[in-house]
């Protein structure tokens, strides 16, 4: 049996640590994941699990890397470039424009008040000042990951309450930016030099966003629409990776952050007619490093040091839900949401987050926690996270609970306009158009008469621009792509219909779009027979071109005799059953 554990023991030191780290994370997180999935829970905090099993049951060996090997740490870091390149597409200004109520002055409070709280806790547990205004911004910050797609699994995306935390979620977007840049002037800051270091960093922050802006109006949306032309989908996802990673490194190399150079360009595209497609063309790359990010976290989770200290773990996170869902709720309350949005929302922001973990783990750069409050910090955020969902499905019934005894009072509200990016999170009950040319316009056109709303996909950029101005809702992506389906709402739609006689193409797309809507009506395409047969077992409701030219042709040939003895439509049925 000894000679058994030599010979893999050898064998694992061939193999490359970074290819055996991939293999057991991936591994792992797929069977920790799917015993999550089956009881509705998050799967970051699977992801988490993972990286704990892996930390805690001596399973780093088969890797020939340890915890704190720098493999781990690099590709951590990937991950978090990545998820910040990714919000800064999702922020939108429009949105914000559409939300600034609830960004501005629920977000605002929610977090100042939440901060103050945890940050005197932190003073009063002897907690350096810097490290306390760390800790108290880090525990004001939610999942927004978990929130969101929890509304989503829940079918809330159109509900009050999912509205008010995108609100709240946009503030403290925008709030990590901002900590982001003062985090090295707050720890290398020091007297009544601070304030000017803060100032300075700052400046030197905005200045590099608004250079990022120009260069992304005059330089690199050109470059886009160059690249869109020429319908290559590797040289889009090329390009798009390249430039997440240039804007990062020229972020980092100015001494401000990668995560803040990968932000700013996210946001450079953000308000452009590519970032659907970029959306789409990015989040498996996203999901994979996230994936890694909070793996590598689960890593540095030191189980006997969290058993020792279990009391406080438990407390930890109780208190956080109760004092963060509570805020959420008052202020929503004061803002006039009705009671039942306001508790969903409270469950949906009570947990800490992603970003609470970076600024952690940043913050402990500059000088480390102390083992055993690190320990509480990872292990409440991932407690927390995991009861999000739960939280959430227990809202309505508490919130009956309390309507019944008279403790909560509905207010009315007017909804908010939407903005062009929300109506496409909230369209359903919709047709799915996939191409624009004449057969997609006639289409679009017949359904929106008859009160139908619609939604386009269509690669031309030119097209895209202009469908934009019309007021269409529209999407620069590739309906091959399973991420462009689902921005495209394809789960609430009625029907989707491929209007290209690309048969591949339609072939492609058929199992996805069935696997997320099984019900829903597809129409699609073909010139010649075996392509029509293709798409038919496929269950495809077909428009054969053919056909249809033979049918039009038959029908004004015989009306351009003016036979009232013939019937055409006779005449046309007997000639298509004779080709057939």
């Amino acid at each position: 049996m000894a000679g058994v554990w030599m010979v893999l023991a050898d064998g694992v030191a061939n193999i490359s640590p970074l290819f055996a780290l991939l293999t057991l994370v991936l591994v792992l997180a797929v069977l920790v994941s799917l015993v999550l999935v089956k009881y509705k829970q998050s799967l970051l905090v699977g992801y988490l699990l993972s990286g704990v099993v892996i930390g805690n049951a001596g399973l780093l060996w088969l890797t020939g890397t340890g915890r704190d090997d720098p493999v781990i740490y690099n590709l951590a870091e990937i991950g978090v470039v990545l998820l910040m390149f990714t919000l800064g597409i999702e922020f939108s200004l429009g949105e914000l424009r559409h939300l600034w109520r609830t960004a501005l002055i629920g977000g605002g409070l929610q977090v100042a008040i939440t901060a103050l709280i945890a940050g005197f806790a932190a003073l009063f547990f002897k907690f350096p000042v810097a490290d306390s205004i760390v800790l108290g911004i880090a525990l004001a910050l939610s999942s927004t990951a978990v929130a969101m797609k929890s509304f989503q699994d829940f079918g809330q995306q159109n509900n009050p309450g999912a509205r008010a935390s995108l609100g709240i979620a946009l503030f403290q977007d925008i709030l990590v930016i901002l900590v982001f840049l003062v985090m090295p002037s707050l720890y290398r800051g020091a007297g009544e030099d601070i304030g000017g270091e803060i100032a300075l960093a700052l400046v030197k922050g905005i200045a590099f966003l608004a250079g990022a802006w120009l260069l992304g109006r005059y330089g690199i949306t050109p470059l886009l629409h160059a690249v869109a032309r020429t319908r290559s989908r590797e040289l889009f996802t090329l390009t798009v990776i390249g430039l997440c990673a240039g804007v990062a490194f020229a972020g980092g190399a100015l001494d401000l952050s990668l995560a803040l150079g990968a932000f700013a360009a996210g946001l450079v595209v953000s308000e452009s007619i590519y970032a659907h497609r970029i959306l789409s063309d990015i989040l498996p790359f996203k999901d994979l490093f996230l994936a890694i990010f909070f793996v590598s976290v689960g890593l540095l989770i030191d189980l006997p040091v969290v058993a020792a200290h279990w009391q406080w773990v438990l407390a930890g996170s109780a208190v956080i839900l109760a004092v963060k869902g509570l805020i959420v709720f008052g202020v929503l309350m004061m803002l006039k949401l009705p009671g039942r949005p306001s508790l969903l929302a409270a469950g949906s922001l009570a947990s800490t987050g992603e970003f609470s973990l970076v600024l952690i783990g940043k913050a402990g750069g500059y000088r480390p926690f102390d083992p055993a409050t690190e320990q509480m910090l990872l292990v409440c955020t991932a407690v927390t996270m995991a009861a999000v969902p739960s939280l959430m499905r227990g809202s309505k019934p508490f919130a009956r609970w309390l309507e019944g005894r008279g403790m909560l009072a509905a207010h009315k509200a007017a909804p908010p306009a939407a903005s062009a990016t929300q109506v496409i999170k909230e369209i359903s009950d919709h047709a799915i158009i996939c191409g624009y040319g004449p057969v997609g316009r006639a289409l679009n056109e017949a359904l929106k008469r008859c009160g139908v709303s619609t939604l386009v996909m269509e690669l031309n950029s030119d097209t895209v621009r202009t469908l934009k101005r019309e007021g269409q809702p529209v999407l620069f992506a590739d309906s091959t792509h399973p991420e462009a389906l689902d921005l495209a709402g394809i789960m609430r739609a009625r029907l989707v219909a491929f209007t290209f006689p690309a048969v591949g193409a339609t072939c492609a797309a058929v199992p996805l779009v069935r696997e997320r809507n099984p019900g829903i009506y597809i129409f699609g395409r073909a010139k010649y027979p075996n392509e029509v047969r293709q798409l038919l077992a496929l269950g495809v409701q077909v428009i054969h071109d053919e056909r249809e030219s033979a049918v039009a042709m038959v029908r004004a040939a015989i009306s351009s005799y003016e036979r009232p003895d013939i019937d055409p439509e006779e005449v046309v049925r007997e000639a298509l059953d004779q080709g057939d």
